[in-house]
């Protein structure tokens, strides 16, 4: 495998050169090796593709963030939502406190596809976007992990639990329906009959 060099304020990092990620991306995968490799629920890392998009919405229409970046922010948000860089979240479900190692791995894989989007190279020591001052602009961990997992709880809710309850209750009625000439007299079936009889002393 190669690498490349990525830094950070702790210094430089060997980061596979294929990858978007950067170097905390790269530290938390060499520090909590604990547990399968990329067992952060997908559900989460899609809601950071909604969460950073309207966060780059939110900061351009204040003025802390120009247009061109606003929408490189959000083309890569689209990718993420769209399961398309689902290679690019390594980290394991065990972090600390704040998520701020899915936070920045967010951060980190946004800015470098943008970059290559943009026509830049992984290796390009200056990018378009910044992880932190862009990507990661008038935002906190401690903030977006929270928001994030909302997020991905209201879509489960609203896409799958909802839906199913909903089907569970349709269906019941269809065979309440169905069944509603039946009538059970303790092992005995009856044709004809529209209440329930147990018979006595059941």
């Amino acid at each position: 495998m190669s690498f490349r060099i990525e830094k950070d304020t702790m210094g430089e990092v060997q980061v596979p050169a294929d990858k978007y990620w950067g170097a905390q991306t790269e530290r938390s995968r060499n520090n909590f090796k604990i547990g399968p490799e990329a067992s952060m629920p997908k559900e989460i890392i899609y809601a950071f593709g909604y969460l950073k998009k309207a966060a780059a919405m939110a900061n351009q229409e204040l003025g802390a963030l120009d247009a061109a970046k606003r929408d490189l922010i959000g083309k890569v948000c689209d990718e993420i939502i769209a399961g398309n860089l689902d290679d690019q979240f390594p980290l394991v479900i065990w972090q600390t406190g704040s998520g701020t190692q899915s936070n920045m791995n967010a951060n980190e894989v946004i800015a470098y596809r943008a970059h290559v989007l943009s026509g830049g190279k992984l290796t390009d020591e200056k990018k378009v976007l910044h992880p932190n001052d862009d990507v990661n602009k008038s935002q906190s961990s401690n903030d977006t992990f929270p928001t994030a997992m909302h997020i991905a709880s209201y879509k489960q809710v609203v896409e799958i639990t909802l839906p199913g309850l909903q089907k569970l209750r349709d269906t019941l009625a269809k065979k309440v329906a169905a069944f509603k000439k039946y009538c059970k007299d303790r092992a005995y079936a009856f044709h004809g009959c529209n209440t329930l009889n147990i018979g006595p002393g059941v």
